[in-house]
């Protein structure tokens, strides 16, 4: 068994390694950049070792410093969790050169799974079916429009490189292609140094499947079922689960049958997960199933499986590094019950899922679920790494009490005043139509009205909020007769702001739901702040509704695409701003001409800060 290893990464992913490697007795070293000095898994690691600044291609992204903390600490194997190289060919193989053991796939195998198009058709000549679509060398702008047009709208365009759902747009016509290629290839090239696409046919009643497999250096290969990461956002995975709904046992073979024959052509070892996409318009059937990507390291998603299987995937990550065969044979693999994951991020759904960043003043997580989070309350969330505070995980005997239970943990999340999507996740988990398992990728977009929670309190919480400013507390008998009438309900009056908007309305002697923290009030994932009613109060402006457009979030302006003194239209493309590696486009809210300019390409912007105002014609 390896004796020491160096963890190649940070956050959630960093903890569960120094989990695993403790209880298997070895010693663990942590890197971490200046941002993350006061992060739990640096002190929790047995070594730490800083590497650079909060920049991660400073840091996290450098080989040199890395491979050097090995030496230093005298660590043995170094474990690249996932993100960051940890599908890096090239420092994969500077690892095995330094002499060290990699614990992840083998260089080749990253190389012929990294790049799409030459997957595919790797994947092709080993008879395992593919999505169709173009994969050719000619990047010209024209070839690509010509070849999605020869495919049939819509069609998706997709980096070569890397995943995460980053350089990735659907496009439903011919007038819009020009402008998402452009997007698509900036995104790519900003998130993988590769601006190459390819284009697929897009399905639309689309599942996504993935099968996690695994091998070993004896040259054997087993799957460990099947998992559904069809709730996206913006192709990034929001709620996973294991088993996929509606999937019989004869097309669980084809599937998980052909994952295994897909490693064995690129002579895998370690943990990977097989892509699929399937057109779920008449169910889930092997026909209608293709091969999309093979993802070459362990998933994000990896404890859904761990759960229905009973097995720990990073203890099998390190015996097979340490040249131990499989822990199991395919047949003594078995599914027991249901399991279901949520991720909880740092995010704003009302703003359309912005990321918020900020101090987590108050962190309060669900104790009846397993929860794998990098941070803990005190600490913050900054803009330079993904903004994923947790991953909820539920397990139960069927997939409704899985579903039951992850939504209940949801609805326990507190936390203030970074903004969550927690509200956002319990109201999926509870939807009807997730509930029955009608789930594909589009589900989120088609319920967006339900799924988004109000930015405007309702009566349950105005109530609680009203009787936690004015609590009766059994003593007031006569000061408590405010509104008194002889054989009537008790009501009493008060006036209170919420959020930042005031609110007049009558307290019933109900008692309220909810749970108070520091004049924040908590119910069903929601965070609301409120206060006794300020006079004078009125509300700000500064909105798109008046021409001025201010920064939703912090990040750099990578693109302007007015001047001063232009003419637009109501709907044109004004900046585009890059935070956490994702693109959010500000347009004009009417018709006018730029009155003011502030952005500059390449510059940077704070929240709120002024880019462009429009005046009327």
């Amino acid at each position: 068994m390896i004796e020491s290893l160096l963890i190649a990464n940070r956050g959630e992913i960093a903890r569960r390694i120094i989990r695993t490697a403790r209880k298997l007795g070895i010693r663990t070293v942590a890197v971490y950049s200046e941002a993350d000095r006061e992060m739990p898994f640096v002190r929790e690691a047995d070594d730490a070792v800083a590497i650079g600044p909060a920049a991660a291609r400073e840091s996290y992204l450098r080989h040199d410093r890395i491979l050097e903390a090995a030496r230093q600490t005298g660590a043995l194997a170094i474990h690249p969790g996932y993100g960051f190289l940890s599908e890096n060919a090239e420092f994969a193989e500077a690892v095995i050169a330094a002499g060290l053991i990699w614990i992840g796939a083998p260089p080749a195998s990253i190389r012929a799974m990294g790049l799409k198009d030459a997957a595919k058709q790797r994947m092709i000549a080993a008879k395992v079916p593919v999505t169709p679509g173009y994969l050719g060398k000619d990047q010209a702008p024209a070839r690509l429009q010509r070849e999605a047009e020869s495919i049939g709208y819509p069609v998706l365009i997709k980096a070569v490189a890397g995943g995460g759902g980053k350089g990735m747009r659907r496009v439903d016509q011919a007038d819009d292609f020009q402008a998402a290629l452009a997007s698509c290839q900036r995104e790519a090239a900003s998130s993988f140094g590769d601006q190459r696409v390819l284009i697929e046919k897009y399905i639309l009643s689309p599942r996504h499947i993935e099968v996690q497999v695994f091998g070993d250096t004896l040259g054997n290969v087993v799957h460990l079922f099947e998992r559904d990461c069809s709730l996206q956002r913006r192709h990034q995975k929001v709620i996973e689960e294991a088993p996929a709904p509606g999937m019989d046992a004869a097309t669980r073979q084809a599937v998980c049958e052909a994952a295994v024959k897909a490693a064995r052509a690129v002579d895998y070892v370690g943990a990977g997960t097989i892509e699929f996409i399937a057109d779920a318009s008449e169910g889930l059937r092997a026909d209608r199933i293709w091969f999309m990507e093979m993802n070459t390291r362990l998933q994000v998603e990896h404890p859904v499986t761990e759960a229905i299987t009973g097995q720990d995937l990073v203890e099998w990550q390190l015996r097979v590094a340490s040249g131990e065969p499989l822990p199991l044979r395919q047949v003594e693999i078995s599914i027991n019950g249901w399991a279901m994951e949520a991720r909880l991020y740092a995010e704003n759904p009302s703003t359309g899922f912005l990321p918020s960043i900020g101090r987590l003043d108050h962190l309060r997580l669900p104790r009846d679920l397993r929860v794998d989070s990098g941070v803990e309350e005190g600490g913050e969330v900054t803009s330079h790494y993904d903004p994923m505070i947790a991953k909820l995980i539920a397990h139960g005997p069927t997939r409704s009490q899985a579903a039951q239970k992850l939504a209940a943990g949801a609805c326990d999340v507190e936390i203030w005043p970074v903004r969550t999507n927690a509200a956002f996740l319990a109201r999926t988990l509870k939807h009807p139509d997730f509930v029955r398992g009608a789930v594909n990728t589009g589900f989120i977009e088609h319920h967006s009205a339900d799924l988004i929670p109000p930015t405007e309190p309702g009566t349950p919480v105005l109530q609680a909020a009203a009787a936690a400013l004015h609590p009766s507390n059994g003593n007031e008998a006569w000061t408590g007769l405010k509104g008194f009438r002889l054989n009537a309900a008790n009501y009493r009056y008060t006036a209170v702001e919420v959020a930042d908007k005031p609110y007049f309305l009558e307290i019933s002697g109900d008692t309220p739901y909810g749970r108070i923290e520091n004049n924040v009030l908590f119910i069903d994932g929601e965070a609301w702040p409120f206060s006794p009613r300020r006079t004078g109060h009125a509300a700000g402006g500064g909105g798109a509704a008046d021409g001025t457009i201010m920064a939703p979030m912090p990040g750099s302006i990578i693109a302007v695409s007015v001047a001063k003194g232009d003419k637009v239209k109501r709907g044109q493309s004004l900046v585009v701003i890059e935070a956490m590696k994702m693109e959010q486009t500000l347009n004009a809210p009417f018709d006018g001409v730029v009155a003011e300019l502030k952005a500059v390409k390449g510059g940077q912007v704070a929240e709120g800060g002024l880019l462009v105002r429009i005046e009327g014609e």
